[in-house]
């Protein structure tokens, strides 16, 4: 299962009005004069409500130009991306200093101090005031996105695009094989983007500078309504929750790994070689959930895919299924724009991102995915994810336009997930994919559990370090000279995983995740994979369940669409433990929950691995 995103507020956000072009509004941005003197709250509210109503104009055909160009790359669309990618960032960048001259400022309303706040941190790469620099970063991070996209590694010696390579590091076997893709995946994609993204990471530091952070990495760390320090804090007490969990499953998987290849593929001891999971990043193990599954219970009766595939369905009536889902909540159905526009399967005759991804347009109702959906039960998650963010675009569309986004990224990210954690028997039985004569017996609880485990803790350390890694790139404790060597300590810490081959400073295995060139933070995916649980635990206690937790699903409950809606509605108008605490009577984002889900497979997987070495 791949990874998502949702597009950035000020990047790819639609609006309620127009102005004739980005350029245009630039222009009435430079002609509005700075106040003389001291700055007052009546100039501060002025101020804000200037730059909802330009930029909210402004995104429009901001949107649209990186909607063609992720859906039709060429020479010409990178360019065209590139250039409207500057000038948003100037017009960020503009807010952004504005915003800084007001902030502190006594007297303030909340809703003022609150947008100047989302003004002066909203841009994810700050570029310097200084002439040409918003281009040249415009440029740069068009240029690597578009490569990714473009990009090719080998199976077999031939050519493989990014989309199949993926598909095969989950299927093959082959050792070699797996090796090869790796490797040239790495080698051709990520090596060759290491000096763009260096010139990159001195750009935006320059420009965050300016707004008043440290580097970028502060300011990213800046937009979770505390200090960056807090919440460095919290995502580290995080860790520590589930860092148990995640050991006994490193510890397990390791072992079947090693009774499948032998110790010259993979050691009893020591870190897992990182191709041999399933996944080009290692970031996810489900795809070899075959190898680890156990005698006896592994086998839970049925396969997703094989289901969808047996009752005929294809991409398109796997998103209608998804949007069942919501509208069994009591949600509106998708508008008919959806269908039309959204990029559902890969298109045969061009280059597009296949990287899925949700989409809104306008900041009403043309909300579109990007995907290049295959059916299987990956993509039959994807699907529930990526639905997830449009149905929450769609929940605050009555907010402002700078409170329209999610109550913290991580919230965005976790809606779908939350929705997809209940792609459970039960849900399969009442949708008529799956005999409930061949429902999974409570003998099987392990297998399904482990099977969810593979890739939700998997994924929690993967999660956390690629912003550790950009972290300390962007503060400059990782200098440019040792960007391979701090990667591949990183993912030695957290993950307990290690390369096939050797790697050194010529490589930038970064550059090969997509969300490093493209430059979307990622800690809000390791916040969500926390967060999904908070909510599913909160909708199932609403629904009454009373099962194990893992079985749940709160499909066809109209209450908790409801509860989940006002919550979803808040958008970013409250700090994010307010809106928490409005679906979970929570404020606290905590890892118990996801813990206590895989409670049953912790005490389990302590047997498996009892005399066995822990840790690497």
């Amino acid at each position: 299962m791949m990874v998502r995103f949702s597009v950035s507020m000020f990047a790819l956000a639609g609006a309620l009005c127009a102005v004739p072009s980005v350029a245009g509004a630039q222009a009435a941005v430079a002609a509005t004069p700075t106040p003389a003197g001291k700055p007052t709250v009546a100039q501060a509210d002025a101020f804000v409500a200037e730059a909802e109503r330009v930029m909210a104009a402004a995104s429009i055909d901001a949107s649209r130009v990186a909607w063609v160009n992720a859906t039709y790359i060429t020479d010409d669309t990178d360019a065209l991306a590139a250039k409207s990618g500057a000038e948003m960032t100037d017009l960020g960048v503009k807010y952004a200093l504005g915003a800084a001259r007001y902030a502190s400022l006594p007297g303030l309303s909340f809703d003022t101090k609150r947008k100047l706040d989302l003004l002066r941190g909203g841009l994810t790469l700050p570029a310097p005031t200084r002439p040409g620099a918003s281009e040249e970063l415009s440029t740069l991070t068009t240029k690597m996105s578009s490569s990714y996209g473009k990009g090719m590694g080998t199976l077999d010696g031939k050519p493989i695009n990014g989309s199949d390579i993926e598909a095969a590091m989950g299927s093959v076997r082959d050792p070699a094989k797996l090796t090869e893709m790796w490797t040239s995946w790495n080698d051709k994609v990520g090596a060759p983007m290491r000096g763009d993204y260096a010139k990159m990471t001195a750009i935006s530091n320059e420009g965050a500078r300016e707004l008043g952070y440290k580097d970028v990495g502060s300011l990213w760390r800046s937009g979770y309504d505390m200090t960056p320090e807090q919440f460095a804090a919290l995502t580290d007490k995080i860790w520590k929750e589930v860092e148990p969990l995640y050991m006994a499953l490193h510890t397990y998987t390791r072992w079947k790994l090693n009774e499948k290849y032998g110790d010259a593929v993979q050691a009893k001891t020591g870190p897992i070689r990182s191709d041999l999971l399933g996944n080009m990043w290692a970031q996810e193990w489900g795809n070899i959930y075959d190898i680890v599954a156990p005698k006896g219970a592994g086998d839970v009766g049925y396969d997703t895919g094989d289901l969808l595939k047996a009752k005929g369905y294809d991409p398109l009536k796997m998103v209608k299924q998804g949007e069942g889902f919501y509208s069994s909540l009591g949600f509106a159905p998708l508008p008919e724009t959806f269908w039309k526009r959204s990029q559902i399967t890969k298109p045969a005759d061009r280059d597009v991102i296949c990287h899925a991804s949700a989409w809104d347009l306008d900041n009403q109702d043309d909300i579109r995915i990007k995907m290049c959906t295959k059916v299987n039960a990956d993509d039959f998650v994807t699907i529930h994810h990526e639905l997830g963010h449009n149905y929450y675009q769609r929940a605050y569309k009555a907010q402002p336009f700078l409170y329209k986004n999610g109550a913290n990224d991580g919230f965005h990210e976790a809606i779908g997930d939350t929705v997809a954690l209940s792609i459970t028997p039960d849900y399969l039985v009442k949708i008529g994919l799956l005999d409930a004569a061949k429902v999974p017996s409570a003998d099987k609880d392990i297998g399904l559990l482990l099977r969810q485990a593979m890739d939700k803790v998997a994924f929690l350390p993967f999660g956390l370090l690629i912003d550790k890694w950009r972290w300390g790139v962007f503060s400059g404790q990782i200098p440019a000279t040792g960007y391979q060597a701090a990667w591949d300590q990183l993912r030695l810490q957290y993950q307990g995983i290690k390369p096939p081959v050797a790697r050194d400073e010529t490589k930038f295995d970064a550059g090969a995740k997509y969300h490093i060139p493209a430059a979307v933070p990622y800690t809000r995916y390791f916040l969500a994979r926390v967060l999904q649980f908070q909510f599913y635990k909160a909708a199932c206690d609403q629904s009454g369940w009373k099962g194990p937790l893992h079985r749940c699903s709160f499909y066809d409950d109209k209450a908790v669409g409801t509860k989940l809606n006002a919550m979803l509605s808040m958008g970013q108008s409250k700090p994010w433990p307010d809106a928490l605490q409005v679906f979970t009577g929570s404020r606290q984002m905590s890892g118990a929950a996801l813990v206590a889900y895989f409670a049953p497979l912790k005490a389990w997987l302590d047997v498996q691995n009892k005399g066995k070495p822990t840790g690497w």
